[in-house]
């Protein structure tokens, strides 16, 4: 009885809380509940960090050099297309990089705004197959708990900013990391080619400092919000995540950095998708 009754509180307060949402995403794709978005994370989550390796353990690495170039090439013209699609509608047509709030309106750069949102969402269930390329080329050291993390977070932290905040200053970090994605994409596409063109490669060095600039910017734009006077952002809530995100990663690429350059180790080899300069 008791279960029964906190149950039935449970779902109570979840009709409760889903009535604020927006109402503009209503019959889009796995955006009903965020149960479809929990259920595809957990899954990849037990393939990758354990049914996945069992199932390779006594068999070779799959051959994926072509499959890789062309995922890795196919989100380079994904992430140029959704950086178009962020900047016509706010961050180049009217946004001030300050306090901009979420339009609910349907006006048809709100709704652009909204249809960009929820295909950013929907790139990071693409991108685990990141992950899924390192377990069937059996590469199960580069499956680590920071790489798992990030890919899980992402896009179900992401289900909640569609669902309440499609647009606003809450997207560009969106809009950052889909440039981002363009030269890192580019980098690992160029890689999967072969070692004939590695030669190409001369500007890996930068790739750290790309990724370590894309999280300074995004710290210190989301954290505009504690300083400015009366802004009336919608969800602060979820600027306190995006900032508690960039922060968070902005401490991991510092250390990277100390260690790789400061204090000049051997830097780590470039390797996503399995891939590394030696392949």
């Amino acid at each position: 009885m008791a279960f029964s009754n906190l149950t039935s509180k449970a779902v109570l307060l979840y009709d409760e809380w889903i009535k604020d949402a927006d109402p503009r995403l209503e019959g889009w794709p796995l955006m009903s509940s965020p149960f479809p978005t929990t259920f595809i994370i957990g899954t990849y989550i037990y393939f990758v960090t354990s049914l996945g390796p069992r199932l390779m353990e006594n068999k070779k690495p799959f051959e994926l050099r072509q499959i890789m170039a062309f995922y890795n090439f196919s989100v380079v013209a994904l992430s140029l297309y959704m950086t178009y699609e962020f900047l016509m509608s706010g961050w180049a047509t009217g946004y001030s990089f300050r306090c901009d709030i979420v339009d609910y309106s349907r006006s048809p750069t709100a709704l652009r705004m909204v249809r960009t949102c929820w295909l950013y969402y929907f790139s990071k269930f693409i991108e685990l197959l990141d992950t899924i390329f390192f377990v069937l080329r059996k590469k199960n050291n580069q499956v680590t708990f920071l790489h798992v993390f990030h890919h899980s977070i992402m896009p179900w932290t992401w289900w909640f900013g569609v669902k309440f905040a499609a647009g606003g200053l809450g997207t560009f970090h969106a809009l950052l990391n889909c440039i981002v994605h363009v030269v890192m994409y580019t980098y690992y596409g160029i890689c999967s080619l072969g070692p004939a063109y590695h030669k190409y490669l001369w500007w890996k060095k930068y790739m750290t400092t790309i990724q370590l600039v894309q999280f300074i910017v995004i710290t210190g734009h989301i954290g505009q919000i504690y300083i400015m006077d009366d802004c009336p952002y919608q969800y602060p809530i979820f600027m306190f995540i995006i900032w508690l995100y960039g922060s968070t990663f902005l401490v991991l690429f510092l250390h990277f950095w100390y260690h790789a350059y400061t204090k000049g180790q051997r830097l780590p080899k470039m390797a996503r998708n399995g891939i590394s300069k030696d392949q």
